[in-house]
């Protein structure tokens, strides 16, 4: 392939070459088109098929090589075989030699991009797949845009090159009968500026608008027709009614009574959703208190000779209650009452398009109509149907919070960050906790050394970690609860008192409308980049929504449904998800943004990895954490941040300064420039700027600098 492509680049480099070298293009002028306008019809006349040849073929390779001329070419149709078999010929020729140039620039330039910027071309290629031949056609009715940059362009995405072809040759007919016309009227011509006019340039971008112009028509036709069935109202009660008061309800609703629409906010359960209630906050408050004890078992590596603390579980969970009732009142009904939002405590179903069925928590029933809905239902703990597993009951990440006495013999399910930070937790507090995961290893969307650091550190602190190990059944054997699970082709037998199940969660997907006005599922709501469900004026915003289940990205996709259900038609923005960071907080915590290597594996990203051990710093080394990494991947031979990985101490606070970094598009140049507080952790993000840098030092010019040295000391 290599020599291939060389080869072609020579072939090409000598055509072009002799273009240039032998002054072909003095051929491609209009004095000489009109001096020789008689000879060549003399020609046409004698030999009408090897006279459309050769025009076919100079025509083509002209336009595969993206050579001047191909105007006045276009001039010489109309002039030599007339308005309609001139339009004909040059419509299939053109569209040949510009498929030809694209065929072309895929074949040389895409790999050599995809490997350095693959990222950001699998964001074109998905935007192509979707509208390119849109884009291509609007394109192609202006003739003012230069159509060789058109052809070497698109030949670098993924546009099929027979969506390419037709798309051309009908984007390009009108531009071709305007110059195919002019040729017929050669004699007048004075210029090719005679061709393009102030009025027919005018015309030209016309047309280009006019596909724009049809594609808006087109989103209301589409509009109108899925609402075919459906009575509007002719007035509505309110702006926006949002289904759901977790994360993306909240954001949603404060966002509406911001710019002051009137707007509802509908509860089942308790305001602030899974991340207030069940999720981050009870479990980072029972984190923080088993890390306390973890402290105190660890004493002697601070100087202390002994230390002991005495507790009671009960206690430990009562504090976990006492954190979110402190924290309650920031997504309490009242400030947002304050707000102005309208807070309802009840069940709201969607019986149209525009109302909203509520039912309260006295039974009561009303509608509202509003012109736009908010889906913000949340998501709820997958149980997998394992034989036995309600016989012997189970807990999920919803109800472990009930708990008052500590299991002594506790199984995890899953090995994913719910399930790995609850089992570092419930071990910490003195359960003999077995993890069990049917995944060759723990956190699998992690690097693998990522999961090996965690593993050897719950397995030092007596976590029975079982990896390649799939749940099979449950039993309970003489009065004993039992799982068995398959490891190797082999039963295995695992007693104990209680089980987890932390395998991951369901959306909310069922008792609000959904079914009954057709909008479709699958695992989540299925939206649009806009977050529109089928119907335009309905819209889904976190856990329901996916594709990522983290607070903060529900918050994130909560100001897109807002801003695009208040001000569509107007204004509407597409829900950015190029720079997501996510943290699990176990100990070592972990913390991501972009890609990580396997990602960049999978997906064929060339990357630079530069690496830190946070080991060697002097603040980990002072608070006795010296353990942990840094890894940050980069374009080749540019400081381009793609991805970072932090492994370590407060990870998902030092994560913060790269999610900065990559969003406004600073390199580790600059994070290297700027001052670090010493002592502390944050400057590992420093020292790691410095090893890329130390890895792209100018080696010639450093030994130019030593002789310089060497010759000042005489």
């Amino acid at each position: 392939m290599k020599y291939r492509k060389l080869a072609l680049v020579l072939l090409l480099g000598v055509i072009v070459a002799a273009y240039f070298i032998f002054d072909l293009g003095q051929y491609f002028n209009l004095s000489t088109l009109k001096a020789s306008q008689a000879s060549i019809e003399g020609f046409r006349v004698e030999h009408p098929v090897l006279s459309v040849a050769l025009y076919f073929a100079i025509y083509v390779v002209v336009t595969a090589l993206s050579l001047p001329g191909a105007a006045l070419l276009t001039l010489a149709g109309g002039a030599v075989f007339g308005l309609l078999w001139g339009t004909l010929i040059v419509s299939f020729a053109s569209t040949i030699g510009a498929t030809a140039a694209f065929l072309i620039s895929r074949f040389l330039l895409r790999d050599w991009v995809a490997e350095r910027f693959g990222q950001r071309l699998a964001a074109i290629d998905q935007g192509v797949r979707r509208e390119g031949g849109f884009y291509l056609f609007t394109l192609r009715l202006v003739p003012a845009f230069p159509f060789f940059m058109i052809n070497l362009l698109l030949g670098l995405t993924a546009m099929p090159a027979r969506t390419f072809y037709w798309v051309s040759q009908v984007g390009m007919l009108a531009g071709t009968v305007v110059y195919v016309n002019a040729g017929t009227q050669l004699a007048r011509l004075d210029s090719l500026s005679g061709i393009l006019s102030p009025a027919l340039l005018g015309s030209f971008v016309l047309l280009g608008i006019f596909p724009l112009l049809a594609r808006k028509l087109l989103e209301v036709v589409r509009r109108n027709k899925v609402f075919a069935g459906w009575r509007k109202p002719a007035r509505f009660e309110r702006n926006l009614v949002v289904i759901g008061a977790g994360s993306a309800g909240l954001v949603t609703a404060y966002i509406a009574a911001v710019v002051k629409a009137k707007v509802t906010l509908v509860e089942k359960h308790k305001l602030g959703g899974d991340c207030l209630n069940t999720g981050c906050v009870p479990s980072k408050a029972l984190i923080r208190s088993a890390k306390f004890l973890s402290h105190i078992t660890r004493a002697h590596e601070f100087g202390i000779k002994s230390a002991r603390a005495e507790f009671d579980f009960a206690d430990v969970m009562q504090r976990v209650q006492q954190v979110i009732t402190a924290i309650e009142p920031h997504d309490s009904a009242a400030r947002y009452g304050e707000l102005g939002v309208d807070v309802v405590l009840g069940s709201a179903k969607i019986v149209s398009p525009w109302e909203v069925e509520i039912t309260g928590e006295d039974g009561s029933t009303r509608r509202l109509t509003t012109r736009s809905i908010v889906i913000a239902a949340g998501a709820r703990p997958f149980v997998p149907a394992i034989p036995g597993i309600e016989a012997v009951g189970y807990l999920t990440s919803d109800t472990v919070w009930n708990l008052r006495e500590l299991p002594e013999r506790l199984i995890v399910l899953g090995g994913g960050p719910i399930g790995a930070e609850l089992t570092q937790a419930f071990a910490r507090l003195g359960a003999r906790v077995t993890l069990v995961e049917m995944a060759p290893r723990l956190l699998l969307r992690e690097d693998p050394e990522v999961s090996e650091l965690v593993t050897r550190r719950f397995r030092a602190e007596g976590i029975a970690v079982l990896v390649d190990h799939r749940a099979k059944q449950f039993v309970v054997d003489n009065g004993e609860k039992i799982l068995i699970a398959e490891h190797a082709g082999q039963d295995v037998r695992i007693p104990f008192d209680a089980v987890l199940v932390a395998v991951g969660r369901s959306a909310n997907l069922q008792g609000y409308g959904l079914e009954e006005l057709g909008i479709t599922t699958g695992r989540t709501v299925e939206t649009n980049e806009f977050l529109q469900t089928k119907y335009p004026n309905i819209y889904a915003a976190g856990d329901v929504a996916g594709p990522f289940q983290f607070t903060h990205t529900a918050a994130h996709q909560a100001w897109y449904a807002a801003v695009n259900a208040l001000f569509d038609p107007l204004k509407k923005f597409k829900a950015d998800y190029s720079v997501i960071p996510w943290a699990t907080f176990v100990e070592p915590e972990v913390a991501r943004v972009g890609l990580n290597e396997q990602e960049a594996a999978e997906q064929g990203i060339a990357c630079e990895v530069t690496t830190y051990g946070i080991d060697d710093l002097d603040r980990a080394i002072a608070d006795g954490e010296a353990h942990g990494f840094i890894k940050v991947l980069t374009v080749p031979g540019k400081d381009r941040i793609l991805g970072v990985t932090i492994v370590g101490e407060h990870a998902g606070d030092l994560i913060a300064e790269y999610v900065l970094a990559m969003k406004q598009g600073i390199g580790l140049n600059k994070i290297l420039g700027t001052i670090h507080i010493y002592p502390t952790l944050a400057e590992a993000n420093k020292y790691v700027a410095g090893n890329w840098k130390k890895a792209h030092a100018p080696q010639r010019l450093l030994a130019w600098v030593e002789r310089l040295h060497g010759w000042r000391r005489g």
